[in-house]
């Protein structure tokens, strides 16, 4: 299990920028549109604090929050303890504490899913799904300015094309999503790009910005599980 380098260490920040991030909702909307979850039972991989659950609670029939991190689960739990049809349970993207075929959507926003090294991830999302279900994945496109700009010049090694192209190998469809986050004021900014960037990167990101909002796009992946017989 690799630390997060911002959540974990931060989940107040985190918190701050959970609540700028697609302030339009395109993200979601983009979700329901691939893989409607009304009615359905729904599993969110690295869920964090657990900020997405209500969401996908509104519509779905059950959620299941799994998070590696006991601290996290438990910001999670309390968060949704008004919730019935929402559990949080501490476990891996490579272990889900789940039964075979028991849920119709697994999602993982920017946790996990990072491209060649999760394979493990991937089978065990295909393990839990049903016939029908989806696998969609979300994180960000590192070649859009400018923050894919950003998380190149922090993550050096950081290869997008060679992350899409895994993805796209092992059957998941791409679509590129054009998101505003927007801030309450610089000091928040200012907070959040000091959790996701080294000092130096995020100090250049805060003088290239300016005003409150950022410009960012993500990737949505989606693969789903066969209805039929899958021969491999």
């Amino acid at each position: 299990m690799v630390p997060s380098p911002n959540i974990w260490h931060w989940p107040e920040v985190y918190e701050e920028e959970n609540r700028a991030q697609d302030v339009h909702g395109v993200v979601y909307t983009a979700l329901r549109e691939a893989c409607d979850w009304a009615g359905r039972d729904v599993v969110d991989v690295g869920c964090g604090t657990g900020f997405h659950l209500p969401m996908f609670a509104a519509a779905a029939r059950t959620v299941t929050g799994v998070e590696p991190h006991p601290p996290l689960a438990e910001l999670a739990r309390r968060r949704t303890l008004d919730q019935p049809g929402v559990r949080v349970q501490t476990g891996s993207a490579e272990q889900l504490p789940l039964a075979d075929s028991s849920v119709d959507l697994v999602h993982a926003r920017t946790a996990y899913f990072f491209g060649p090294g999760c394979g493990a991830g991937i089978a065990e999302a295909m393990r839990v799904l049903r016939p029908g279900g989806a696998l969609a994945i979300v994180d960000l496109d590192a070649t859009a300015h400018p923050y894919g700009e950003w998380m190149r010049a922090d993550l050096p090694h950081y290869d997008p094309s060679a992350v899409e192209a895994f993805f796209d190998a092992q059957g998941f469809d791409l679509r590129r999503l054009d998101t505003e986050w927007r801030f309450p004021d610089r000091a928040t900014l200012e907070r959040v790009l000091g959790i996701e960037f080294g000092p130096r990167v995020a100090e250049r990101a805060a003088r290239g910005t300016a005003g409150t909002t950022l410009t960012v796009r993500y990737r949505l992946h989606v693969r789903r599980k066969p209805r039929g017989l899958e021969i491999s």
